[in-house]
């Protein structure tokens, strides 16, 4: 049972089957399995070297698994069924370095055949304080500047299933606090990579925590909390279960 619905009724948006992915000698992922249910919002939770960014390439379709297989949105990783519903923001993100702001916005929506893609950039300009960046190129701006246009890139088209790797990386606070508002009233399913706790209790209702590429732990925050200690800060609980399983 998810959020007083089951998962037969509401039916699986990401699927994550007995995957493996090696990198030379290095095993990155190790028959990692997990689900997500439409419309469900999921923490991607470990320290750096867990498996999260490779977990994300695989369900985005840049990688491919060794052994077992991925669904997102009922359809395979990569195809053009999936890549329509889904926004990707990969970490440390460079859009079209040669492209202004405002040339990035308006080609990728016309990529993602965005209505009034215009209109549409005008919105993003004004919501991550771009507007006077607009005809800027990429290559100038700041890496906090970079990181609002990457993320405005990958969720222009309103995607109904945003996989996100480290999305407040760079941001200052008010910044933040717009990006985790706007996020919040998308009614999308998120898979939202991170270390780090308070992150992922502001974007998410449930974590998927990785140890050397497989599932250690999974359920909601609130049930992560009530393994620790009336008083024991989340993050406290967070690392100790880390640090048990290495």
């Amino acid at each position: 049972m998810v959020g007083g619905l089951t998962v037969e009724r509401r039916g699986l948006c990401i699927e994550v089957n007995n995957v493996t992915r090696s990198f030379g000698k290095v095993t990155a992922l190790k028959g990692l399995s997990f689900s997500i249910p439409w419309g469900e919002k999921f923490a991607l939770l470990g320290p750096n070297g867990a498996g999260k960014s490779t977990t994300l390439k695989l369900l985005v379709g840049l990688l491919k698994p060794d052994l077992g297989d991925l669904r997102v949105g009922g359809a395979d990783p990569g195809s053009k069924e999936a890549r329509s519903i889904v926004g990707y923001l990969p970490e440390d993100a460079s859009p079209y370095r040669s492209l202004s702001v405002r040339e990035n916005l308006e080609y990728i929506g016309a990529l993602r055949e965005v209505e009034d893609v215009r209109g549409t950039a005008d919105s993003f300009l004004d919501l991550l304080e771009l507007r006077e960046y607009e005809k800027s190129k990429v290559g100038s701006l700041s890496r906090g500047n970079t990181q609002k246009l990457a993320l405005a890139l990958s969720i222009l088209h309103r995607p109904k299933i945003l996989l996100l790797d480290e999305p407040l990386n760079y941001l200052d606070i008010p910044t933040q606090e717009k990006v985790i508002s706007f996020l919040n009233s998308l009614n999308a399913t998120h898979l939202v990579s991170t270390h780090i706790m308070s992150i992922a209790g502001r974007l998410t209702k449930n974590v998927i925590m990785l140890s050397k590429g497989a599932v250690l732990w999974e359920g909601s925050i609130d049930d992560l909390k009530k393994l620790g200690r009336e008083d024991e800060p989340i993050e406290s609980i967070v690392a100790r279960m880390m640090v048990g399983a290495r």
